[in-house]
C-alpha cells in the first residue's frame, strides 16, 4: 500500500516533497487503513525540459523520510511532479525493481505509480501466475501503443477485474499528458485510505491520497471523485513556464 500526491501548476517543490514525506511517515493519517508508514522506497517523475522526453525521474529503495533530501527535487523549478511513497504488500516485492514510477521506454515512454494490492490482473494477461501485481496493473491498464487514457474504456478495464484486492488509484504520465485513476474494488474495507483529495488555488493543484494540513487547511481540500479518471495536459518542454 502506498501514498501519492501530483502537483501541476505554480507550486513550491519542496513542499510537495514535504507533503510526501508527511504522508509516508504516518504524520497526516486520518484513515480506516491498517497501514501508516510507507518505507519501501520512494520515486518521483516531474517535467524536465532537458530530460528524455520532458521527463525527469528519481528513485529510491530507502524509506522517504530518511532521503528525501539527497534527491533534487527540492530546489526543481517545474510545472508538473508526482511522488509515490511505498509500503510493499509482499516481501519479496522490493528493491529497485519494484521501486516506483514503472516505467515503459520506448519512442512514447509510459511513467506509472499505484497504491493498491490487485493480485487477480495477471488473469486477464494470460499469465499463469501474479509475480508483482503493479506491474501486471500497468500492462494491463495502459495498453501498449496508445498514448491517451480514455476514461471510459479505462474504467470498463477496471470493473472487468477479478473479484479480489483492494485499489487501482494510480497516476500515470506521458510526455503529453498525466492521469490520475481513482477507484477501489466493490466492498473495499479501508474505503478512507484508499480516497484521494484535491487541493486548487489560483497557481496550482495538488491530488494526493491524503489531506496534508501543511499545504492548506483541511476545510480547502475536496474529496476527489470515485470511479473517475483525471486527464492532465502537460506543458510542452519548449514553454517558458519550464524555462
Amino acid at each position: 500500500m502506498c501514498r501519492l500526491i501530483l502537483a501541476t501548476g505554480r507550486f513550491d517543490a519542496g513542499a510537495i516533497l514535504d507533503a510526501a514525506v508527511d504522508m509516508s511517515c504516518g504524520r497526516t493519517a486520518d484513515h480506516d487503513g491498517p497501514t501508516n508508514v510507507h518505507p519501501n522506497g520512494w520515486g518521483a517523475v516531474w517535467r524536465q525540459p532537458d530530460a528524455p522526453n520532458g521527463l525527469a525521474v528519481h528513485r529510491d529503495v530507502r524509506p522517504l523520510g530518511e532521503s528525501y533530501d539527497d534527491s533534487p527535487i527540492r530546489g526543481l523549478e517545474t510545472p508538473f511532479l508526482a511522488i509515490h511513497a511505498r509500503h510493499a504488500t509482499l516481501a519479496r516485492n522490493q528493491g529497485l525493481k519494484c521501486t516506483h514510477p514503472l516505467e515503459r521506454g520506448g519512442e512514447f515512454p509510459w511513467y506509472f505509480m499505484h497504491n493498491g494490492f490487485l493480485p487477480t490482473v495477471y488473469q486477464l494477461l494470460g499469465l499463469p501466475e501474479s509475480e508483482f501485481d503493479s506491474g501486471e496493473y500497468f500492462d494491463y491498464i495502459v495498453p501498449k501503443d496508445v498514448r491517451r487514457l480514455d476514461e471510459a474504456s479505462t474504467l470498463e478495464r477496471l470493473t472487468a477485474l477479478p473479484p479480489g484486492g483492494s485499489s487501482g488509484n494510480a497516476i500515470a504520465v506521458n510526455p503529453e499528458h498525466a492521469y490520475v485513476i481513482h477507484w477501489t474494488t466493490p466492498g473495499n474495507q479501508a474505503p478512507r485510505y484508499f480516497g484521494m483529495y484535491t487541493l486548487s488555488t489560483p497557481r496550482f493543484r495538488v491530488i494526493a491520497s491524503e489531506v496534508v494540513p501543511a499545504l492548506a487547511p483541511p476545510e480547502h481540500w475536496e474529496p476527489l471523485k470515485p470511479d473517475h479518471v483525471v486527464e492532465i495536459p502537460l506543458a510542452p518542454v519548449t514553454d517558458p513556464v519550464l524555462s
